[in-house]
This record gives C-alpha cells, sequence and structure tokens, in this order.
C-alpha cells in the first residue's frame, strides 16, 4: 500500500459540456503505491475524469496535478510517466503481440535492445510469453487486456490508469487480470488507478475506493468506511429473523423506541429506524429477555450491497 504521498491530486476539477455538468468540483488524492478503484455506474463522469487526468480534456475550472505536473499545461510529461489503457484497447489485429509492443517501443523511443528486454520481460509479467507470436486478431477479449497491460509495462510508467479493465471478460480471466493488478502494485510499487462500474469484482483488490455518481464523489475511503458515509442521513434498516416469528413478536418489535416502522418480508422481519436511530443494542436483549431466538441479524444500508442496490443497479439514479 502507498506511503503517504500524493501523486495524483485534483482540486475542485470539474467538467462542463454545454449544459450538462460531467464532473462536479472533484477533490481526490491518490497515495503512491496504492490501487485506487474510482467506482460509478455508467455516465458517472468516471472516464471524463480519467481523461482530465492524462491531459485529453481541458477542465472547465480547478485543476489535475500528477506526481506534481499540471495535467493541462504539462500533457506531454505527464504522458511519459503515465500509462493508460482505454477501455477499448486497439491493437492491430494483423501483426503479432510483440510486433505490437515493438510499435508502442518505438513511439515511446526505446532503443531497440532495450524494447527487446522489456518486451520479454512484459509477456512474462502478463503470462503471454508462449502467445508473443501469435497474430493479436486471435486473441480473447482477457488476452487483449492482459497484452494493453504489457503494453503499458512497456513504457515503465510510475502510475497506471485503467478504464474498466474487466469488462467483457469471462470470471476466469476477470481472476487472472485481477491477480495481475495486485501483483503489479506489490511488486512493482505503481500507483494504480481503476475506474469500473464492477463494484464486486473491484473491490477485492483497492487499498481504497470512490464512490463517484452524477458527477460527484460521494465517498471516499477504505471499504469499510464507505457504507457509512455514503448512507448517512439514510434511516437505517434492521434485517432479522426471529423464532417464533408471530403477531405478538411484531408487535413488541413495533413498540421498541426509535423503531417507526415493521413489516413481514418472506422469512425476515425489517425494522425501519428513525434517522439517526440504532435499536441494535436493545432489540438483542429485549429478545433475549422475552426468550425469543435471533436467527439473523444486519443492518441494511451499510454495507456494499447496499451501495450497489442504492446507486449502480438504477445506473445512478437514487
Amino acid at each position: 500500500m502507498g506511503n503517504g504521498t500524493a501523486i495524483i491530486v485534483t482540486e475542485n476539477l470539474t467538467k462542463r459540456y454545454g449544459p450538462v455538468t460531467a464532473v462536479e468540483g472533484l477533490n481526490l488524492e491518490i497515495y503512491e503505491g496504492e490501487i485506487f478503484g474510482l467506482l460509478g455506474p455508467n455516465g458517472a463522469g468516471k472516464t471524463t475524469t480519467i481523461l482530465m487526468l492524462l491531459g485529453l480534456t481541458e477542465p472547465t475550472a480547478g485543476r489535475a496535478l500528477v506526481a506534481g505536473l499540471d495535467a493541462t499545461r504539462q500533457p506531454l510529461a505527464v504522458k511519459r510517466i503515465v500509462g493508460y489503457l482505454p477501455d477499448n484497447v486497439g491493437f492491430y489485429d494483423d501483426m503479432t503481440a510483440r510486433e505490437n509492443l515493438f510499435y508502442t517501443a518505438r513511439l515511446n523511443r526505446i532503443p531497440p535492445e532495450e524494447s527487446a528486454r522489456r518486451i520479454d520481460a512484459a509477456l512474462e509479467q502478463v503470462g503471454l510469453t508462449q502467445h508473443g507470436d501469435r497474430k493479436v486478431r486471435e486473441f480473447s477479449r482477457g488476452m487483449r487486456q492482459r497484452l494493453g497491460i504489457a503494453d503499458v509495462l512497456v513504457k515503465d510508467p510510475r502510475i497506471i490508469i485503467l478504464d474498466e479493465p474487466t469488462l467483457g471478460i469471462d470470471p476466469e480471466g476477470v481472476r487472472e487480470l485481477l491477480d495481475l493488478i495486485a501483483r503489479l502494485s506489490r511488486e512493482k510499487g505503481k500507483t494504480i488507478l481503476i475506474s469500473s462500474h464492477l463494484l464486486h469484482q473491484i473491490q477485492q483488490i483497492c487499498n481504497r475506493v470512490g464512490i463517484f455518481v452524477g458527477g460527484r464523489l460521494l465517498a471516499v475511503g477504505p471499504l469499510e468506511t464507505l457504507g457509512r458515509q455514503v448512507m448517512s442521513g439514510k434511516p437505517l434498516e434492521i434485517e432479522l429473523q426471529v423464532e417464533p416469528q408471530n403477531g405478538e413478536v411484531l408487535s413488541l418489535l413495533a413498540s421498541l423506541e426509535g423503531v417507526e416502522d415493521v413489516c413481514r418480508d418472506g422469512p425476515y422481519v425489517r425494522l425501519r429506524c428513525a434517522k439517526g436511530r440504532d435499536v441494535r443494542p436493545q432489540l438483542a436483549g429485549l429478545l433475549a429477555q422475552r426468550g425469543i431466538t435471533l436467527l439473523h441479524l444486519r443492518a441494511r444500508g451499510y454495507d456494499l450491497d447496499d451501495i450497489y442496490l442504492e446507486y449502480f443497479q438504477g445506473e445512478g439514479k437514487p
């Protein structure tokens, strides 16, 4: 994990396209050596943010600093230290994997002997050594993504930015790709920024994540703290299963101070607490006192599944 030095900093970064605000007042710090996930539904503004970090699109207001460089004013210097894998990586299909990588090395003015050494190392790192002389048109989507990472590695950047890297890959390919990304961060100390709308995939490897919806950052931090941040101000819902589960028990639960609503939902009972209230401590005591067995208890609204249902499933319309 990072050493606490911010290598990517955005200050009130804003992008408007006419009346549409794609990114609004984004303040973000990403630390050197960490894997940071920018997570949000499609159309949240993730790609626009990345394009501003790379100096490929100009902010309407605010600025982006990458390793101390202003991305708008010094885009070429930024491109030298950042490797970018767009969501649809382009290769020459009728060239082999190795030929494609040589082409990238030439564009980056890497001398031929050095190129050969870096290409061999990159192919090995992404597990494509056996496939280096195959034409890219024969590659699966997962293999193309791994070749995309090899392409980025040939450049040996300090920062790697991946836009929706797992899209359209089968589960096995996703696992290989995520393992590879985690290894690069661990062994090579690379700073990695991943944008994705696939919350559950990406969470496995990120040190911290930012939840990005409708151009705004709702919360940022390690996963454990996110639910509380994103859902604060929303009433807590408690899901429980009790034995026995009869009308008498339901009225008992409804009588608890701080409970606004009780309803049955299949095998579960759902309680809605008043805003800012959490009746779980009293609940456990009360049930034990009455000899009622508690089989299951979960606070809804504070974990990743709830964030997912709230924001991602409805494509960002809470």
